[in-house]
């Protein structure tokens, strides 16, 4: 066995959704992969703070708490630096042997853009390998213009981001790079942007082995901003698509995008992650039929969006997104993230994974039926509970739509038995404390009356209005570190008294 296969190595997720025994026939590359995706993983929990604050990770620390052997650590450790993802972070203090060199993740080695499609409005973030946002826009939009339309404002607003977060950089360099971020948006196409610490954008190293790290989406295809502005790294030879791209990541066109829309010089931006109303089939990057919206059935946004862009492109609902940035900020084991916006949906994390289900269709919540022979619904039935919540709002009775989102809301905490429930969404941020005391009331008299002894949290969800957009961007950032069904590093609820049985 390959001395890198040990410890936590023994089961790999390959990143196609499946997980296998380290040996038989194991893909080797995609072991490396995985192990290497562990390393990078622990150094961005250290980056974000995820491990008590400490400046960095040294290899011994990273052997144990990997269960690599040291030799395997420092093999990873070195292709990791080469790749420009891995600095030193100083010396530790001696406890009597020699000093252990930290080392620490370098957050512009590469960045992500985060796009949240809603039904009337879009927001695009770009935000380095911790997740760190550091550029904004935002821009109207109308989702029944029709998809050419639609994608063609995405697309400009993509590419406006991208060479925003550039022209501030290289306009204000280290001291003035926010002042300088409203000139760079202001030539933007629509939208408005916001850039915060741009100057990193300018300085990042080029990440030109980033398919070996987790055997993800294909690095020669994300955009390398070290050469012509707007012009797409070497794109790869004529072929079949890249074997380590997973489903669910549009392989990388063969084309270069067009000038004017390369980011920041010196950096590298990995791919583009898309959040939009589902139902959706993120594997394949297609949309179903958008309720109100039948004019997008069928469409393949993803390849689409990745011909336009020159660079890979995820696709997945807007309510899976969030859930997993929710669930690699640690929120819970097993929660529920509620969307009431335009819509209504659930993003769903079960036993510290993402759940898409088999079509990856899960989640669609908000056509669960309330009440027979309730109102119509867009969807074609009736009584749906986005249905009775939407008319709640539109009438301007909150405290009827937090109700009505409670009731089912308990029933889902009723069918599986989750610890937490993450409210978000415009509606939401609109009256939180009303929403979150309303929904929390209904569930709490649920789980009461069903013999629970631990209560079940209702609370807002963190990251305001700009949570479905980062947690797009984290489709493109967590295979990187080997979360992209987001395994859960937290402390799990091992004191949780269970509900004696009912019959």
């Amino acid at each position: 066995m390959n001395s890198e296969a040990t410890g936590h190595a023994e089961r790999f997720d390959d990143s196609r959704g499946g997980t296998g025994p380290a040996g038989g026939g194991a893909n080797l590359a995609a072991l490396r992969g995985h192990n290497a995706a562990l390393v990078l993983d622990l150094l961005r929990r250290a980056a974000v703070g995820a491990m008590g604050g400490a400046r960095g990770v040294s290899r011994p620390e990273l052997a144990a708490r990997t269960g690599l052997t040291p030799q395997a650590v420092s093999k990873i450790v070195a292709r990791l630096r080469g790749d420009g993802l891995v600095a030193d972070a100083g010396r530790r203090a001696s406890t009597g042997g020699k000093p252990a060199t930290a080392l620490r993740l370098v957050p512009g080695a590469g960045y992500a853009v985060g796009l949240h499609l809603d039904r009337d409005a879009l927001i695009a973030v770009l935000t380095d390998l911790t997740g760190t946002v550091v550029a904004e826009r935002r821009a109207p939009l109308d989702f029944g213009a029709g998809v050419d339309a639609v994608v063609a404002v995405a697309t400009e607003e993509v590419r406006a981001l991208i060479a925003g977060a550039a022209g501030a950089a290289g306009a204000a360099g280290a001291a003035g790079a926010a002042g300088a971020a409203g000139a760079a948006g202001a030539a933007g196409a629509g939208g408005t942007t916001d850039v915060a610490g741009a100057q990193d954008v300018a300085g990042a190293q080029d990440v030109a082995g980033a398919q070996d790290v987790a055997d993800t989406q294909d690095a020669a295809g994300a955009q390398d901003v070290a050469g012509t502005p707007g012009v797409a790294d070497t794109p790869d030879a004529a072929g079949p698509p890249d074997a380590a791209c997973p489903p669910g990541v549009a392989d990388t066109p063969d084309t270069a995008s067009p000038p004017g829309t390369g980011p920041a010089q010196g950096a590298r931006v990995l791919g583009v992650g898309v959040a939009l109303p589902g139902p959706l089939d993120h594997e394949a990057g297609v949309l179903h039929r958008v309720t109100g919206f039948p004019e997008w059935d069928g469409h393949p946004l993803r390849d689409v969006l990745a011909g336009r862009l020159g660079l890979p492109v995820v696709v997945d609902k807007d309510t899976n997104a969030a859930a997993l940035g929710l669930a690699l900020g640690g929120a819970a084991e097993s929660f529920a993230y509620l969307h009431l916006g335009t819509g209504l949906g659930a993003g769903l994390v079960l036993g510290g994974g993402l759940h898409r289900g088999a079509r990856t269709g899960a989640g669609e919540f908000g056509h669960q039926v309330l009440r027979l022979d309730g109102p119509p619904c867009e969807c074609g039935d009736r009584g749906c509970v986005e249905a009775l919540c939407l008319a709640a709002v539109a009438r301007g009775d909150l405290d009827e739509a937090a109700r009505v989102l409670g009731t089912a809301a308990g029933n889902l905490v009723a069918l599986l038995d989750i610890d937490l429930v993450l409210l978000g969404g415009r509606t939401v941020l609109a009256a939180e404390d009303l929403f979150v005391r309303g929904v929390g009331a209904v569930v709490s008299g649920r789980t009461r009356r069903e013999g629970a002894r631990t209560p079940v949290g209702v609370r807002a969800a963190p990251g305001g209005d700009r949570g479905v957009a980062e947690g797009a961007a984290q489709l493109v950032l967590a295979p990187l570190f080997g979360r992209a069904h987001a395994p859960f590093a937290g402390p799990r609820p091992s004191d949780r008294q269970r509900p004696a049985n009912r019959t």
